[in-house]
């Protein structure tokens, strides 16, 4: 059992990745801003994206939380 929800979680956890990175594209931060922050997403899963829902650019037309 533990092999499944190993593998949900990290079908999860790539599905919110992807949804960073498209938003990350979509914001109205710098070119290289944008890069260091899709890099960090890239290469450190889970803490780049809790990073990133904390302090990441927002997208265009999103309200700040």
């Amino acid at each position: 059992m533990g092999i499944e929800v190993a593998g949900i979680g990290g079908f999860i956890l790539l599905i919110l990745n992807i949804w960073a990175i498209i938003s990350i594209v979509g914001s109205g931060a710098s070119t290289g801003g944008k890069v260091l922050w899709v890099l960090l997403v890239l290469l450190l899963p889970l803490i780049g994206f809790i990073v990133w829902l904390i302090a990441g650019p927002r997208g265009r037309g999103r309200a700040a939380i």
